[in-house]
């Protein structure tokens, strides 16, 4: 079985990307496997703070290596948005293929030490294990969100100087840099666009894969021109969330009598698998 970083730099080197889904349980566990192995493409299942917190940072390692193990299948498990020392130790403790430290809201040189610290502790674990650092504070969070007040600023995007200093001081393995990207879905306003420019300059710059934080709700060009522009890794998390509510709100009226979890939750597992499904075939390429 290959490494993370090995299918991240073949996906680099294909010009397209890697999917990244954030769960909260195993009906989203369970849609987003079907999807990558009906593809047959890799696929990172991604736990916030609150998620690992809500299923168990073990708990949730075991259960996406023992789908890797028993159908010898490229699924790898990342800490996603890890905002303490304490919480990227235990993620690296718990067997997780990857860690996102984000220290990306704080000034460039405490980002850059807090991220050494990180990336020191984390590879203590295990060397192995990928880290990744953001660097410009990319605002939102995976719900749908109000615009008013949250302006995308010149002085918020990665300047390239600054991304490759992060990365020769730091030595992550991975880079999220703010190019115009939010998280989560504006309820009142359409998302705002990609600095694909940026992104290029960026990726000329460094030597380490780009991860674009985010991908929810960003229209379907700019999220092909990401790509192309050297997005390897792609989150997506909100669409998920949002899939989920709607399948289960539809699941109960029309059942309103069925108590049995594993009789609800299919038409969940569905609803995610084609969310999925469709970012897959974005993130690849495929029409």
């Amino acid at each position: 079985m290959k490494l993370l970083m090995e299918i991240i730099r073949e996906a680099e080197s294909s010009g397209v990307a890697v999917g990244h889904f954030n769960i909260s349980d195993i009906s989203a566990l369970k849609g987003i496997f079907e999807a990558s192995r009906e593809f047959n493409f890799p696929v990172i299942i991604g736990l916030s703070d609150g998620e690992r917190k809500f299923i168990g940072a073990k708990q949730a390692a075991a259960l996406v290596k023992s789908l890797r193990e028993q159908y010898d299948f490229p699924i790898f498990i990342n800490a996603d948005h890890a905002k303490s020392l304490e919480a990227a130790k235990e993620a690296a403790e718990a067997g997780f293929d990857a860690v996102m430290f984000d220290a990306g809201n704080l000034p460039i040189e405490e980002n850059i030490r807090k991220t050494k610290e990180a990336v020191e502790a984390v590879k203590s674990a295990s060397e192995k294990i990928l880290v990744e650092g953001e660097i410009g504070y990319i605002a939102g969070s995976s719900s749908i969100i109000n615009s008013s007040g949250l302006e995308i600023k010149e002085e918020n995007l990665v300047k390239p100087d600054e991304a490759e200093k992060f990365v020769k001081e730091t030595g992550v393995d991975l880079l999220a840099p703010a190019v115009g990207n939010v998280h989560g879905i504006f309820k009142d306003a359409p998302m705002p666009n990609l600095n694909i420019e940026r992104i290029k300059e960026i990726k000329s710059k460094i030597a380490v894969p780009l991860v674009l934080h985010g991908g929810s709700g960003i229209e379907e060009p700019d999220l092909k021109s990401a790509v192309s522009a050297g997005m390897s890794v792609v989150h997506v998390n909100t669409e998920l969330r949002l899939a989920w509510r709607k399948a289960i709100w539809e699941s109960l009226s029309a059942n309103p009598e069925e108590i049995a979890p594993y009789k609800i939750l299919p038409d969940v597992v569905s609803a995610i698998k084609k969310a999925v499904e469709n970012k897959l075939k974005l993130f690849n390429g495929i029409k």
